[in-house]
């Protein structure tokens, strides 16, 4: 038997007989065209055929998964139709001279490799999505139809180089029981696509071809997959799946009920999503509210600062779907890792330690306005949240109020209606946590980031791959500063909540509730497993 470790999107299980699938690959020609005016036909034609294609798998998913999954596809569609993608493909066929082959593929490898320079896991990840859509309008423009997945007739578990989103959901769920993969990361679509069918995938394999035909386990627990595995770990590993079905249609089952303990404290738990399209699945898994919704997606691969009416909007929107439940927002964390061409944001060394967050914010006043303004507005629909990021001294949190105060004084001028929004901060650092009693004076609520705050306690990068095995969220150092930040809330009569990773982290809900926690915010995928280990504590004992 064979055992190999990567990197896994879910702890699901899985096994099943593997097949390699070898992509169709699309060969990009001479560079130089023989008739710009025929390239330009060409590639505007499979720009309005890609458009229908991803149409039609928006209504596949809708139809098969949920919103929040099609929208993904929604979202390639967006990338499509930039207005930077789409000209710059068709400058380089008219001004260039380049065929329509090599104006895809080279704007698509650009654009590519910026996301993929990102130091954000996720950012990073949406180069895939870029990769997805260059692909589909090279398949476009030679005519070929991309290669079906679902030929194979009995269950069986995929090996691939990598996977695109769009190959992902046309694979037949019931015969499709995981897949491993060369490349790819837990924070991708493809990823993402596979956990909501559920599927389990390895990524970062050393896959080989001669595994095909040959029985596996995957174990997205342990990370690892077995090759040739004997009769007595087959069992094992099929007792486990059938457990797991049971587990699952057992935490459906509390979707609707009180995360309270055992001696009866009650926690609320809150979504912490990326974009409005997440809400969804926070609904659908009983959130009680949004406790953390990180507006960058509004800043990121455009051209201009988003103006106030489209933030308005989007915000707007978020809290009528919530129905009244509140909503934290999170204000604008960027930085020279996250950039947008009209911040200007030269390179740094650490990106981590560097001109970001609040810090912009601050130093471009106008700008940060903006996005208040928008804040105040859609605060008349709804209980919003409004929360800083990054927060090290009391006389950011006093400028920010001050900023809101004239904000406020100019939409009142306008005759433009807006409401009192609920205003708190982020502790992510170490000097928040340790000035904590001073701020709790200037703010309604507290909210622990505790992803950067151990990656700033513990003086390590956490997205270097090299030192995570040092990265620690359970040292004591950070359980400390955590639980004086809590002390320090509740000695003010303010709230406080745990939004980092950490608060998915089932061996410290525990210690969380323990400090007296009001609430935790977690993935959405993350909340029921959370309210069940919730219901089964008691912090008598």
């Amino acid at each position: 038997m064979l055992t190999i470790t990567g990197q896994s999107n879910s702890s699901a299980l899985a096994v099943g007989t593997i097949r390699f699938y070898r992509h169709i690959k699309n060969i990009v020609g001479d560079a130089i065209a023989a008739n710009p005016n025929m390239e330009l036909t060409r590639y505007r034609s499979a720009y309005q055929t890609s458009m229908i294609q991803l149409q039609n798998l928006y209504n596949k998913t809708l139809s098969q998964l949920s919103a929040t999954e099609a929208d993904i596809f929604e979202m390639h569609r967006m990338l499509l139709s930039d207005n930077r993608f789409h000209h710059a493909i068709e400058i380089a066929i008219i001004e260039e001279g380049k065929t329509a082959e090599y104006a895809v593929y080279s704007v698509g490898r650009r654009l590519c490799e910026q996301f993929m320079a990102m130091d954000d896991p996720y950012l990073q990840a949406r180069g895939a999505d870029v990769q997805d859509i260059m692909n589909r309008l090279l398949f476009a423009l030679s005519g070929k139809t991309e290669s079906a997945l679902d030929l194979i007739s009995e269950p069986f578990i995929l090996m691939a180089e990598d996977l695109s989103p769009s190959e992902t959901v046309q694979m037949s769920s019931d015969k499709l029981l995981g897949f491993i993969t060369r490349q790819g990361s837990p924070y991708s679509h493809t990823a993402i696509l596979a956990k909501t069918m559920g599927v389990p995938a390895l990524m970062s394999i050393d896959i080989d071809e001669n595994w095909d035909g040959h029985l596996a386990i995957i174990d997205g627990e342990k990370h690892c997959l077995y090759i040739d595995p004997d009769d007595s770990l087959v069992q094992e590993y099929q007792l486990k799946i059938n457990s797991d079905r049971r587990k699952r249609a057992k935490l459906q089952a509390i979707k609707d009920l009180p995360a309270v303990t055992l001696d009866g404290r009650s926690v609320r738990l809150y979504a912490n999503i990326n974009t409005p399209a997440d809400l969804t699945a926070a609904i659908e898994m009983g959130a009680e509210g949004v406790g953390l919704f990180r507006s960058e997606f509004l800043y990121l691969n455009k051209n201009e600062y988003p103006d106030e009416e489209v933030q308005y909007g989007v915000y707007r929107d978020v809290l009528e779907k919530m129905s009244g439940k509140p909503i934290v927002i999170r204000t604008l964390d960027l930085g020279s890792d996250k950039r947008s061409p009209y911040l200007a944001l030269e390179p740094e060394e650490n990106p981590a330690l560097g001109y970001r967050a609040v810090r912009i914010c601050l130093n471009q006043p106008e700008l940060f306005k903006v996005q208040l303004r928008a804040l105040l507005r859609a605060a008349a629909h709804g209980e919003l949240h409004i929360m800083f990021p990054m927060i090290i001294s009391l006389q950011e949190v006093r400028a920010i109020r001050e900023l809101l105060k004239i904000c406020g004084d100019e939409l009142r001028e306008k005759g433009l209606p807006f409401g009192k929004p609920i205003v708190g901060v982020m502790i992510e650092t170490p000097a928040a946590a340790l000035i904590a009693d001073d701020l709790a004076k200037e703010v309604d609520f507290f909210s622990i980031g505790t992803n950067d705050l151990a990656q700033y306690a513990l003086a390590l990068d956490r997205n270097n791959a090299r030192i995570h095995t040092f990265y620690d969220p359970h040292h004591p150092a950070i359980l400390e500063l955590v639980r004086m930040t809590a002390e320090a809330a509740h000695r003010h009569n303010i709230p406080v909540c745990i939004c980092g990773e950490s608060g998915a982290d089932l061996t410290l809900t525990k210690a969380f509730l323990s400090m007296g926690m009001d609430a935790l915010s977690v993935a959405p995928n993350a909340l029921l497993p959370l309210k069940e280990t919730i219901r089964s504590i008691s912090l008598s004992v």
